[in-house]
């Protein structure tokens, strides 16, 4: 894996998108800001005009029925051949409309924004004799809503937009790619498709299966019960609210790779309940302890905002009242006193008036902090 920095001139011709949901309409609003020309082709016209609506480009089938044209007449839509495509397409349909556009675009790098690489480029590389114009890109960045009402310029910054280039890939559509995260203000990395499949598959495909697992099982718990539930349940079931369609897709396209990480965990299971079956014999607590030290060590691997440990920075708790403003009030005290939040995290109990906020900050900063946010009236938990 390495990281390549941001070099050359972006190509000045226009930009066609294909597929403006969350993450295609988030490409046209930052390409936009930039003051790029770019057009957007969905299969939903109502999607693809809210995408224009929204700012994110021109929509292909507004200009056909203005000029009477069908839309499928692409190069007669646009004022010049664009000199790249972006797929933002539901994965099962990606390498179809990469080989399609590859075709349509005689002169045009395709890059693809799907979350599973292997699949498409394999697709590609078997169906298309300009193969190496395609490269596989996945930025590591989304939200929980979908659609282009979601969509958001700055949704790719400070995030991975990872580049899977595969052995036929020319240097010049490498290298558009490369611009592409760029001017998205992302932080480049460049990947083999295999190890992406697989890293993709632990950090966030599983994650998936097992939120979803876990909130199935709410399904005849009862409210009464429910309303016990903490921060820990909601931090953890949050992303099985995702759309079922596209995580089929996802999941079905970067099965091995998510079944194998599976059989893992199950094993583990396995092991855990042996242990909870008859937590008197020797060693199952022992067995309990080392998971829970397991789930740990995990945990200090997940880099923190500036790449180093989570661990290594300080929390503070501060009880908020339920009301508009407070919390921004606290940030920006805080931001006055010449304090940088790491992280921060919100926790709010149902029918309670107050709420917690936990900070993360430099050790260095811990004992002032708390110190001037007491003296400003704060309610810091000790």
């Amino acid at each position: 894996m390495s990281i390549s920095p941001h070099t050359g001139t972006y190509p000045q011709p226009p930009v066609l998108i294909i597929g403006t949901g969350l993450l295609g309409a988030s490409v046209g609003l930052c390409l936009r800001t930039q003051g790029r020309d770019v057009y957007l082709v969905d299969v939903s016209p109502t999607v693809e005009a809210i995408a224009e609506d929204i700012g994110a480009g021109i929509s292909v089938h507004k200009r056909a029925q203005e000029r009477g044209l069908e839309s499928s007449e692409l190069a007669q839509l646009l004022p010049e051949a664009p000199q790249l495509v972006v797929v933002a397409a539901p994965p099962d349909v990606v390498a179809h409309i990469v080989i399609e556009q590859l075709q349509q675009w005689p002169d045009a790098t395709v890059i693809d924004l799907a979350s599973v690489k292997a699949p498409i480029a394999q697709a590609v590389l078997a169906s298309s004799t300009e193969a190496h114009r395609y490269v596989g890109a996945h930025p590591m960045a989304g939200r929980e809503r979908s659609g282009p009402v979601a969509a958001r310029a700055e949704l790719f910054t400070s995030r991975p937009f990872v580049i899977c280039p595969h052995q036929d890939s020319s240097e010049e559509s490498i290298r558009i790619a490369h611009h592409l995260g760029a001017e998205l203000g992302s932080i480049v990395t460049t990947m083999d498709a295999q190890e992406h499949d697989r890293a993709v598959a632990r950090i966030s495909h599983v994650p998936q299966v097992m939120s979803s697992l876990l909130a199935s099982r709410l399904q005849e718990t009862p409210l009464h019960a429910l309303s016990l539930a903490g921060q820990g349940l909601r931090d953890t079931v949050r992303i099985a609210g995702s759309e079922p369609t596209l995580w089929t897709q996802i999941l079905a396209a970067n099965a091995e790779p998510v079944r194998e990480t599976l059989h893992e965990i199950r094993q583990e299971l396995d092991r855990i309940i042996c242990s909870l079956e008859n937590p008197q014999v020797q060693g199952a607590r022992l067995s309990i302890a080392q998971m829970i030290r397991d789930g740990n060590a995990g945990v200090a691997r997940i880099p923190g905002k500036h790449g180093g440990a989570p661990s290594a920075f300080s929390q503070i708790v501060v009880l908020v009242e339920d009301t508009p403003g407070t919390i921004a009030q606290l940030l920006q005290e805080i931001g006055e006193l010449g304090v940088n939040i790491e992280d921060l995290r919100l926790e709010h109990s149902p029918g309670q008036p107050v709420g917690m906020v936990e900070l993360s900050v430099n050790p260095n900063e811990h004992e002032k902090l708390v110190e001037d946010l007491t003296n400003a009236g704060w309610k810091v938990v000790r």
